[in-house]
């Protein structure tokens, strides 16, 4: 038996770019369950920011943007950013009726029947004439790989596990990384940790003054224009540099954030340089970033040459029924809510022409089938009786 449901459209993801995506749906009119459907593998709402450690609070959160239809006001800016946006999912989902089904892990996407694009998961099957992949980043942390990494000693893990800084009191701590998590993991556990060093691979860029419209418009343009080569993407900070804070500034005055160059090798005992300089350490944290989640899409064979999958805005290149929103450019909240209503004007489109050349099938298929019956029954062919014949 075939249980695979049908619907217009799947949603693969309930961060903020799915909830925009899903929250444009309906307000184009698609019903959920009906015309389309939000898969989830997250326990409950909040996306990835459900995950975040403790001790990023609501107030330290850089450019949250309120979701489309429903702004976040009155959050407590000491409260874990984990609950504030859980909180404020779960009652976004609620009050636009999004029907948000989880925990659902979908396993792969590949080519269907009619056209289809079949969407396979730990709940069964869809048929789907469109796709909406919202998945982020935060299911694949990336780890770098160094000579003797099996051999230490110590604790290594990744800022995904990163439980809060009261965990590192007295031990000697390696950060690797030189984005903002490692800059914020940093500042943190320096209090705590019996010693820090801080390592990166390339001189960390630090941004003066504001971060204006235009500067911001430039920054996702460089990473847009990656993603349109069929390149990675890289993420938007990448590009615009850390922000040269208060906390930022004392963090360079105090000798904490004082950047060393990319060790060559892990011993047991710590991390060493090529010139034989060496330092200890109890733990290694690699706030190494992190990389797209898209495995499920491989049977599509989207990915370029380059390694990234090329995206003319949200619509990937090699399958427009296919649309990556929180990708590339539209990697940040503001970009996700764009992107989302971008997605949507465009499977509206999609859907349109599709139902066109359906429409036009059918009418074809309505002639030459009344035109059979006309022969059959001596050439008459009176169109009275085709019409009657077809209603039947």
């Amino acid at each position: 038996m075939n249980n695979t449901r049908e619907v217009e459209v799947v949603v693969i993801g309930a961060g903020q770019a799915g909830l925009a995506g899903a929250y444009h749906l309906r307000r184009t009119g698609f019903e959920p369950d009906r015309d389309f459907v939000v898969l989830d593998h997250s326990p409950g709402p909040g996306g990835a920011w459900q995950f975040r450690w403790p001790s990023l609070t609501y107030g330290r959160v850089h450019g949250m943007h309120a979701l489309p239809g429903r702004e976040l006001t009155g959050a407590d800016p000491a409260r874990p950013s984990s609950e504030v946006i859980r909180e404020y999912f779960a009652a976004y989902e609620r009050e636009f009726d999004l029907r948000v089904r989880r925990p659902v892990d979908v396993r792969a996407v590949r080519e269907g029947a009619d056209g289809r694009l079949l969407v396979e998961t730990s709940a069964g099957d869809w048929a789907a004439r469109a796709l909406i992949n919202a998945t982020g980043t935060w299911d694949r942390p990336f780890w770098p790989r160094y000579p003797g990494q099996e051999t230490f000693r110590g604790r290594q893990l990744h800022t995904a596990q990163y439980p809060g800084p009261e965990e590192f009191a007295g031990q000697r701590v390696a950060v690797v990384g030189g984005g903002a998590s490692g800059t914020q993991h940093l500042l943190e556990i320096a209090p705590y940790a019996a010693a820090t060093t801080w390592v990166t691979r390339r001189p960390p860029v630090f941004r003066e003054g504001p971060f204006d419209e235009n500067a911001g418009r430039a920054a996702v343009a460089l990473v847009e224009e990656r993603v349109r080569q069929g390149l990675p993407p890289r993420s938007v900070v990448s590009v615009t540099g850390l922000p040269l804070n208060d906390a930022v500034r004392q963090g360079l005055a105090d000798g904490v954030l004082d950047r060393q160059p990319m060790f060559d090798r892990i011993t047991p005992e710590g991390v060493e340089w090529k010139d034989g300089r060496h330092v200890d350490a109890d733990v290694i944290l690699w706030a190494t970033g992190f990389r797209p989640a898209i495995e499920h899409l491989t049977p599509l064979r989207l990915r370029e040459p380059g390694g990234g999958i090329r995206v003319d805005g949200t619509r990937a290149v090699s399958d427009p029924r296919v649309h990556l929103v929180g990708y590339g450019p539209s990697a940040s909240t503001i970009g996700a809510n764009r992107a989302g209503r971008a997605a949507v004007r465009e499977i509206g489109r999609l859907l349109a022409k599709t139902e066109e050349r359906e429409d036009r099938g059918d009418t074809e298929d309505r002639d030459e089938s009344a035109g059979r019956a006309g022969r059959a029954r001596g050439g008459r062919g009176e169109l009275g009786e085709q019409g009657e014949s077809v209603a039947a």
